[in-house]
């Protein structure tokens, strides 16, 4: 593995969801590298357990180490100084999906909650719901799905770079919430289209 800040803020938000026994949907994990811009990506999903595909509830997560954090953390690896904090950013999008009605917006963001996700001293901002129907080609509806994104980023200074039992806490807290918010959607009294068994 990595010896790197940002392979360690992967790795403290993976031990975080699976120790609250969520689900990891292996194939929907990417790790990307923008060639032209040189951001580097992580992309992953996770669910309740023994939700089938897909789960009725999951949470997509992205974390984002831009270019210019990478320089700030080589400068700060290489000389001790840097001019501004590396900073790593973060989406989140909780989602409820196989439902056989459309959902309420209002009452999916009272399920999640008013309750602030803090990482480190930054708020991660709600951007609002989205409800979706889906289709099949002769335009009969599938299912319908909700989800709420939300957005923000966590700022790396020297205290965290020098230590990662700060990173650990922090990406916890991170973990936590998810699973909180995750288990209060999977609560709500909804009908849901049958998951595929094969």
């Amino acid at each position: 593995m990595l010896d790197h800040v940002f392979m360690d803020a992967i790795g403290a938000l993976r031990v975080a969801l699976e120790s609250a026994m969520l689900e990891r949907q292996a194939l929907e994990e990417r790790f990307q590298t923008d060639v032209l811009l040189g951001d580097i990506t992580w992309e992953t999903s996770y669910g309740l357990p023994g939700e089938g595909l897909p789960p009725r509830v999951q949470v997509e997560l992205r974390l984002e180490w831009p270019t210019w954090a990478q320089t700030a953390y080589r400068r700060w690896y290489l000389e001790k100084s840097y001019d501004e904090d590396p900073q790593i950013g973060l989406e989140i999008v909780l989602r409820v999906q196989r439902l056989m009605h459309p959902a309420n917006p209002t009452v999916i963001m009272n399920a999640i909650g008013g309750k602030r996700l803090l990482v480190g001293s930054e708020d991660v901002v709600s951007l609002g719901p989205i409800v979706e129907t889906i289709y099949d080609p002769d335009l009969a509806v599938v299912s319908h799905a909700a989800e709420v994104s939300f957005s923000g980023s966590y700022d790396l200074d020297e205290k965290k770079l020098e230590n990662g039992d700060a990173l650990d806490e922090d990406f916890a807290t991170i973990g936590g919430w998810i699973t909180s918010a995750l288990v209060r959607l999977g609560d709500l009294p909804l009908n849901y289209v049958e998951a595929d068994t094969e």
